[in-house]
């Protein structure tokens, strides 16, 4: 299971006098990352280089740094992580002494790695949505086994036919709650995809 920021978290390194600071936060969406990006960049720095992984979406941005030296390797610190929803940016106040290439992806990735290293971390939980419905008569039963299993209700509507209900749960669970339901009910729920 894949994990995330348990929340924001920070660390500086200093480098032949260049100071890197790395701001690093749990974020849902692009746009969350880009918000944080823009909250924590610091306008008087020399660099606010950063990169988000969220799922299969990335970006990064060297800003201004020679390419490649700086974006790429904080996302490849979140990915060596194994790190997932996560937004990192390194602020870098230039300290007069130039790192040259190598030096710049080292400290960038490095102190972007050190940070994600050493902040708490949970677990990132996959939902999975499905759809069932059931005869009248199941109601108590089914009902039971939704409040055992922990699953939401997201939308529930009595039909002529019987209910209709919309179910969230966590995914690593879907599978034995409807094996359930199909035991109690003697097979009398039928399930759909969301």
């Amino acid at each position: 299971m894949s994990s995330t920021l348990a929340g924001p978290t920070s660390h500086v390194l200093e480098v032949k006098h260049s100071r890197f600071l790395v701001n690093a936060a749990p974020v849902e969406t692009p746009e969350d990352a880009l918000a944080f990006v823009a909250r924590v960049g610091d306008p008087d720095a020399t660099h606010n280089c950063w990169a988000y992984r969220i799922g299969g979406e990335y970006r990064f941005n060297d800003d201004g740094e020679p390419a490649g030296t700086a974006g790429r390797p904080i996302l490849a610190a979140i990915d060596g992580q194994g790190l997932d929803r996560v937004v990192a940016v390194v602020t870098r106040w230039f300290g007069g002494i130039k790192l040259g290439a190598g030096g710049l992806v080292r400290a960038y990735g490095g102190s972007a790695a050190e940070c994600l290293r050493i902040a708490p971390r949970r677990p990132l939980v996959v939902f999975a949505e499905f759809r069932l419905a059931y005869p009248f008569a199941e109601t108590g039963t089914v009902h039971a086994l939704i409040a055992q299993f922990e699953a939401e209700k997201l939308d529930e509507r009595f039909e002529t036919d019987g209910v209709h209900l919309l179910l969230r749960l966590p995914a690593d669970r879907a599978d034995t709650l409807k094996a359930r339901l199909r035991d109690a009910t003697r097979d009398r729920v039928r399930f759909s995809e969301a």
